[in-house]
């Protein structure tokens, strides 16, 4: 009997010295996010205690675009960057040490067109002439909502309105705002339209069945560079096994998103909800067309390298970067190596 309870007082000593060790080598990590479905895997990492298990404490603040995140990365105010790929390439052009060393979505942005314009798209012969007609009758150019300029909303718009659907630049008239206040304007009609990601597209058009969905991702840009998690590299030199940690993290949480949704949208929907939708409305974002997964950074480098050059020429970004200084997919390759 002595000898149990001297195994037990033993195990508790064990258990009791573990839990200490785990919270003296507790990693905190500052992580700046935009709250959107690109978004989906580090709640998911959070919200099921894969973040703890990698040995971090995270604390995390919410941004409206990724040109202002910028701001707090380069002034050491966060730690980690989960937003669109644009903005850091423009980062690293000035100097800011930052690396990409996950992806967690693309093609995330598509067009959508409020109850005003989308019947033009739906009788005009192509998209340039919808935006002509549109012009004509309602003698003004078409307000669409976007975010600053550099940021991926604001370059993919860019790009689908005069590379792909070749439209009159007076025919058009670019507004940014926030991400919330681009929903807000759309749903109010204030805009008339607007390139938009999950979960703000399921939203919308179930709010007004009149908003339609006119271009997606693929089309806007194929092979969209979404939303994508970087680190400072102040951080990654200080502490590589959190980093390490915190993309195992998230390799298993974009598997939990593309297997098994109804087990991520409850952790999704607690950082994304703020009791302006539920979990059945974010259940829908995440199996939405405009919602594609994947860990893996190698997937968008040459179209972070198409989406630089384009940058470039419509004056958002100074040159391109060298994108093997930008991406470092050594985390992600031993994260998703099998288990042995």
């Amino acid at each position: 009997m002595r000898s149990a309870l001297t195994a037990l007082a033993t195990l508790a000593a064990a258990a009791l010295f573990s839990a200490q060790a785990l919270a003296q080598s507790a990693v905190p990590v500052r992580i700046g996010v935009i709250p959107v479905i690109g978004a989906a895997p580090v709640f998911v990492a959070d919200r099921e205690g894969g973040l703890k298990q990698a040995g971090l404490t995270p604390t995390f603040t919410t941004f409206e675009s990724g040109p202002n995140m910028i701001q707090a990365l380069a002034s050491g105010t966060i730690d980690v960057y989960v937003a669109g790929i644009a903005p850091l390439a423009v980062a690293r052009s000035k100097g800011i040490d930052v690396r990409v060393v996950a992806a967690t979505a693309v093609e995330e942005m598509v067009f959508v067109a409020g109850p005003k314009l989308a019947p033009y798209f739906d009788s005009a012969p192509d998209k340039a002439e919808a935006l002509r007609q549109f012009k004509a009758k309602e003698n003004r150019p078409a307000r669409l909502a976007t975010q600053p300029p550099g940021s991926v909303p604001n370059t993919t718009l860019q790009h689908w309105l005069w590379q792909v659907a070749k439209a009159d630049k007076a025919d058009v008239q670019v507004v940014a705002m926030g991400i919330d206040a681009t929903q807000q304007a759309l749903l109010a009609g204030a805009v008339d339209g607007a390139s938009i990601r999950e979960p703000a597209l399921t939203i919308v058009q179930s709010r007004n069945p009149a908003i339609k969905l006119i271009a997606t991702g693929a089309e806007m840009f194929p092979d969209q560079p979404g939303t994508v998690v970087a680190v400072s590299g102040a951080f990654a030199d200080k502490n590589p096994a959190a980093v390490q940690g915190l993309v195992d993290a998230l390799v298993k949480a974009t598997q939990t998103l593309k297997t098994d949704p109804d087990r991520a949208a409850p952790a999704v929907e607690q950082a994304l909800g703020k009791g302006i939708t539920d979990v059945a409305t974010i259940r829908r974002a995440i199996t939405s067309p405009a919602a594609k997964f994947t860990a893996d950074p190698r997937v968008i480098v040459e179209a972070t390298k198409a989406m630089q050059d384009y940058q470039v020429s419509i004056g958002t970004l100074d040159k391109a970067v060298p994108v093997d200084g930008l991406f470092v997919p050594a985390y992600y390759e031993k994260a998703a190596q099998p288990a042995r």
